[in-house]
């Protein structure tokens, strides 16, 4: 698997299938610090249970998520998400799953800045190739660029 010193080809000991959903999206309005505390409380204690791990970031009202765990169990959130009224204009950044040890073996999040928050979305218009996804996000980059920051969460 590793090709580094020290690292076995085959040795998949620690290694489980991990199914990987990264996206980023748009908060509603009305979504704000305290309802993203909300829902980072509440996404520990239902991913311990269902062997989900990951990273949420939340900035200048945009999210952007890195899911991993259990095919199953990534796929029924991946619905859940999709019906989520908290957040719109999602965009699948990867989907995968392979064999492989977890990255992140902790449910945390991080906030970081609107500029950084950019430079991710602008490295994903430039792999995108869906033409949705490509829409999607131009509109969030194009309310990164032209509007109040306070207003990014309002359709």
């Amino acid at each position: 698997m590793f090709d580094e010193f020290g690292f076995a080809e085959n040795d998949d000991t620690a290694s489980s299938l991990l199914d990987t959903f990264v996206y980023c999206s748009r908060a509603a309005e009305g979504v704000d610090d305290v309802e993203v505390g909300r829902i980072i409380e509440l996404s520990k204690h239902r991913n311990v249970t269902r062997e989900i791990t990951g990273v949420l970031v939340f900035g200048s009202g945009v999210f952007f998520q890195w899911i991993e765990g259990p095919p199953a169990q990534v796929e029924t959130l991946i619905a859940s998400l999709h019906g989520d009224p908290r957040h719109y204009d999602i965009v699948t950044l990867d989907r995968s799953a392979e064999k492989r040890e977890r990255l992140y073996p902790d449910w945390e999040m991080e906030r970081v800045g609107a500029d950084d928050i950019r430079v991710v979305l602008q490295d994903a218009l430039g792999s995108a190739e869906d033409k949705n996804d490509i829409a999607a996000l131009r509109r969030i980059l194009g309310h990164l660029d032209t509007e109040s920051l306070a207003t990014l969460g309002r359709r």
